[in-house]
């Protein structure tokens, strides 16, 4: 999920940051198994169901249950939904886009991440989708890889937005980076200080300090970007009914580099790929 709001940046300590990365671990496994789990002909009710066990069996709770009303533990956000659908009696077809956003607490620390997928598999998936879903992971890892104790914050966002346009040059179409959503602070709250903006701003932000935790989350379209909230004051949908992607990651910087949080390897292998420090704590 992510929210405009005030900016500040709160870091934490190296004690801190392991106890959030017991909670990224519980989003990154019950993301996986989500994963391994869908299939056509599911409800999205049925995949939070599983979500909300998960966690729980965890030794977790959820993070979106009950926040602000929203009714459940997952946003299963399809085809033209961007962010923020509502788990309910929505029947899964083979070949939809499906976006799953969790979060978990464990002891007071949040975890937040998002994933998107072809139902049914990559076989099932139309060209375009899986370039967007594989242009919109990149452009999540291009701006964690942006991250670094003494930098703006904001170079998060012009490195999504550059990826972004390359990518676009490349798959010879103009995606659509959505604007109206940005990441977030996370830490003892799931929003919190400062916004994380996925696009080039002309502020550069506040400084990324050492023990700074940020969900970066972009969200990308295959048209415009412009989008809606429905009716029933969650989905946000595209107005021109073009499908979208969302990849998040809850990110930990230090001085010796970077930990993803909610990522079971930690990040290793992208940030690798990337050339930026990887820093686990555990």
């Amino acid at each position: 999920m992510g929210f405009f709001r005030k900016e500040r940046i709160e870091g934490k300590t190296s004690e801190q940051l392991i106890a959030m990365r017991a909670a990224g671990l519980v989003v990154a496994d019950t993301l996986e198994m989500l994963r391994e789990r869908v299939r056509p002909g599911m409800t999205t009710k049925e995949l939070d169901t599983l979500a909300d066990e998960n966690i729980r069996r965890s030794g977790a709770v959820p993070s979106f249950l009950g926040y602000y009303g929203f009714t459940g533990t997952i946003c299963a956000s399809v085809n033209e939904e961007i962010v923020h659908g509502i788990p309910g009696t929505r029947v899964l077809e083979e070949g939809d886009l499906l976006s799953i956003d969790c979060g978990a607490v464990v002891e007071g620390w949040h975890g937040d991440a998002a994933i998107s997928l072809v139902v049914g598999g990559r076989e099932a998936g139309r060209p375009e989708d899986l370039a967007l879903i594989d242009a919109t992971e990149a452009a999540l890892y291009a701006g964690i890889a942006a991250l670094a104790v003494g930098r703006p914050l904001y170079e998060v966002g012009a490195a999504v937005e550059d990826e972004i346009t390359a990518a676009g040059s490349r798959d010879g179409r103009e995606y659509g980076i959505v604007e109206d959503y940005v990441g977030h602070g996370i830490g003892t709250a799931m929003h919190m200080d400062p916004q994380v903006p996925n696009y080039r701003c002309r502020e550069k932000g506040p400084v990324v300090s050492e023990g700074t935790t940020v969900a970066i989350e972009p969200m990308i379209t295959l048209g415009d970007q412009a989008n809606t909230v429905l009716e029933d004051e969650w989905t946000v949908v595209t107005l021109d009914g073009a499908r979208a992607a969302h990849w998040e990651h809850s990110v930990a910087v230090t001085a010796d580099g970077i930990w993803v949080l909610t990522a079971r390897d930690g990040g290793s292998g992208p940030l690798a790929g990337l050339g930026a420090p990887y820093a686990p704590l555990d």
